[in-house]
Formats: structure tokens, sequence, C-alpha cells
């Protein structure tokens, strides 16, 4: 219990940052009209290929002899990087689809 709080005292900025960053994330999304949901989708996808990339440095660098932050953080970065890519596209690939024309049989 005392390491957790000297990691908590250590990194305090870090989960300032990291907690203020989800609630503002959650009222930026929050207000969004729907007509721009779709840009935004794009933007998203486009931030998550990053992280996938970073997620891939990130395992590549990383020690494999012992399981490791840097390995645990990659692998998490990877997986839902790509969730939420996939994601993504078939929420746009969905709303798209409203607006195709209908094909007379």
């Amino acid at each position: 219990m005392e390491e957790l709080l000297i990691f908590f005292y250590l990194y305090k900025e870090a989960i300032f940052i990291i907690v203020l960053t989800i609630f503002l994330g959650f009222e930026v999304i929050s207000n969004v009209p729907s007509v721009l949901h779709t840009p935004l989708m794009s933007g998203a996808n486009a931030i998550s290929g990053v992280i996938i990339i970073g997620g891939i440095i990130l395992v590549g660098h990383a020690d494999t002899t012992t399981l490791n932050i840097n390995l645990v953080l990659g692998i998490f970065a990877i997986l839902f990087g790509t969730l939420n890519v996939a994601g993504g596209f078939v929420v746009t690939d969905r709303m798209l689809e409203m607006f195709r024309k209908k094909k007379k049989k």
C-alpha cells in the first residue's frame, strides 16, 4: 500500500492530466452535434492509428524477458487502438450506408 501512495505522489501531475483529459474528452464528445459525428470519427481513427504505431514501437523496445509495464502498456495500446479503429470504420460505414441510394429490385 505504501508503494502505491509513493507512486501517486511521484506521478501526481501525470495522474491529474489524465483525469482532466478524461473529463474534458467526455464534455467535448457529449456536446458534438450528430452532423459532425462522422468527421469526428475519422479524426479519432487517425489518432488511434498513431496510438497503434506508438504501441508497436513500445512493444518493440520493451524487455521481453520479464513482464514489465512497457510491455503491458504497449500491448494494451495496440489492442484498444485496433478495436477503436475497427469500431470506427464499422460505425462510419453504417452511417454512410444510410445516405446511399437504394437499389430497385
